[in-house]
């Protein structure tokens, strides 16, 4: 590894030792924020939004690094850090049934009405229509993530690996929050 990256991953370590909360929600942002590039680009906008990214810059420092962040201190809490098989299915199923729908769900309300401005009857509508195939979704790819973060993935790097996965997943829901049938309101 170059002395460059090298110097800038022991940088990054120590600031997650030495500040968790604060690191964990500034990279929640920066991947939110390429997670959000990359679904502008698939998605044909030609000039970058830049009020979107920052909105969703936003979500991720002040939702989801906290958020992840609190939960997994909460949930090794609750089971004493203990990784048996048994433990580990009882995080990720406690994980999938409780913060993974609200997740999704709290994120397209704030897509819909925060990011596109929409009225709530137009957001409401699109979550009516969408969230149970995006629940569904999550449930059938997330309890694997769940499981390796869980049983491999020392606690003070979850955020970080959940967060990096979330980019991708994030890309998909942005995908999939994205209203082009729905007219914008005037």
């Amino acid at each position: 590894m170059g002395s460059v990256a090298k110097r800038g991953l022991q940088q990054y370590l120590l600031q997650l030792q030495q500040h968790p909360l604060r690191t964990k929600a500034i990279t929640a942002g920066v991947l939110s924020a390429i997670s959000d590039i990359v679904a502008q680009k698939l998605s044909g906008i030609q000039k970058l939004q830049l009020r979107r990214l920052l909105l969703k810059v936003l979500f991720g420092v002040a939702y989801l690094g906290p958020f992840g962040h609190f939960l997994h201190i909460i949930l090794d809490k609750i089971f004493k850090g203990k990784k048996d098989t048994k433990t580990v299915a009882k995080k990720v199923l406690l994980e999938n049934l409780t913060s993974s729908p609200w997740n999704n769900l709290f994120f397209m309300v704030y897509y819909g009405m925060v990011i596109e401005g929409r009225p709530w009857m137009q957001v409401k509508t699109k979550i009516k229509k969408d969230y149970p195939s995006v629940q569904y979704t999550a449930w059938t790819f997330w309890p694997v993530v769940g499981w390796i973060n869980h049983q491999y993935v020392p606690l003070q790097f979850r955020v970080i690996f959940h967060s990096a996965v979330a980019m991708c997943w994030g890309i998909f829901l942005n995908l999939r929050a994205r209203t082009m049938a729905l007219p914008k309101a005037k």
